[in-house]
Order: structure tokens, then C-alpha cells, then sequence
């Protein structure tokens, strides 16, 4: 899979924003031109956060390389905006006071083990994603929330539950079903200005 260039992943950013801006009666601009790398079918998440405060206003994606990268960031950002139940939808004129963050995710890698231990000694904060599938249950955390909260690998496996709405032990369970997963991050300084690179993949 193909690493995304510093100008891939503005580019990816400025498609999220251009597409809520549509969604919601603004004026995009014109589409930009792609390149091969965002052409390739892969899962992402688009995150919105307030800022300065960054507290969080919507996150919706796609684990499965469905779409090709350019037009699934393009969808989540539409959901992630308007269709984010935890959130009422936004309207245009917070747009200036909302931050872009797109993670290109890596195809997920099962955690075979079925020893609690193990599973644990799987998990590499800083660079994994999880997803854990229980019955009909799922939940998925992208990389950064453990950074973010400082979660050592058993707590971001309990939180990977809490999200799944699970008991926060159930990881242990040799039926629970445990993917990681790596993301290439990029997330503007301020609402529609400079994007960097927050993370790489493992």
C-alpha cells in the first residue's frame, strides 16, 4: 500500500472540507486533481474537532477499502457533519471554527492469540487502531485516542469495549474477535489552514 505524500494527505484534508462545505449549500471549490495514491481503494475516518478547544464534533469512516480514498473522504465527511448522532449537525457558519483530520487507515490485521497476555503484548500505542467484534457487537478506536488519553494497551482494550458497548474486560474472552490496524493521519493547524502529518503507519 502506498504511503501518502505530505501534499496527498493537504489534499485529502481540503476534499473532507470542500465536500461538507457542498453538503451544506456552501461554495466549493473547484475539484481538485488526484493522484494514484488516493485513487487506491482504502478505509478512512474523518474527524471534526471544535477549535481552539478541540473538543470533538463528529467522526464517521470506513474500515473497508470500499471506495477509493479521495471519494470515501469526501462521504465521510459529509456523515461525519451531518449524520454523527452523538451530535447535532453543523451548520455552514461553524465550518470557520472547525478542524479537519483525515486517517487513511491500513488494511486491519487480526490479533490471532487467544491468550489475554498476548493479545495485550499485540497492541503498539502510538501506532494501532483496534477493532473488537463480539456477537453482534463492534467497536473500533483509531490510533490517536490512545495517545490522546494516554491509555496503556490494556486500557485502550477496555475502551475498545466500553465503545463496543461491552463489559470492559470482554478483550479477554476467547470469543471476542480483535483487529489492529495502522492510519496515516494528516490534520490542519486551524480551521482550513496548513495540513500536517499527525502519525504514520506501523
Amino acid at each position: 500500500m502506498p504511503t501518502l505524500k505530505a501534499e496527498e494527505g493537504a489534499l485529502l484534508v481540503s476534499i473532507a472540507r470542500q465536500s461538507l462545505v457542498e453538503a451544506l449549500g456552501g461554495k466549493a471549490s473547484p475539484p481538485p486533481e488526484t493522484t494514484p495514491a488516493i485513487e487506491e481503494p482504502r478505509g478512512v475516518f474523518v474527524t471534526l474537532h471544535t477549535y481552539p478547544k478541540m473538543e470533538l464534533r463528529g467522526c464517521i469512516g470506513f474500515v473497508r477499502p470500499d471506495h477509493r480514498l479521495a471519494d470515501a473522504a469526501a462521504l465521510a465527511a459529509k456523515l461525519a457533519g451531518l449524520e454523527d448522532g452523538r451530535f447535532p449537525p453543523v451548520k455552514l457558519s461553524e465550518l470557520k471554527n472547525i478542524i479537519f483530520e483525515v486517517s487513511a487507515l491500513s488494511v486491519p490485521q487480526a490479533i490471532k492469540s487467544e491468550d489475554a497476555a498476548s493479545r495485550q503484548k499485540a497492541v503498539h500505542i502510538g501506532t494501532d487502531g483496534l477493532i473488537i467484534q463480539y456477537g453482534g457487537a463492534s467497536g473500533l478506536l483509531l490510533p490517536q485516542v490512545a495517545l490522546e488519553w494516554n491509555f496503556t494497551p490494556a486500557e485502550f482494550l477496555q475502551a475498545v469495549c466500553e465503545k463496543a458497548g461491552l463489559p470492559k474486560d470482554m478483550w479477554k474472552s476467547p470469543s471476542a474477535r480483535l483487529w489492529t490496524f495502522g492510519a496515516e493521519i494528516f490534520v490542519e493547524g486551524k480551521p482550513g489552514g496548513p495540513v500536517a502529518r499527525k502519525m504514520m503507519i506501523r
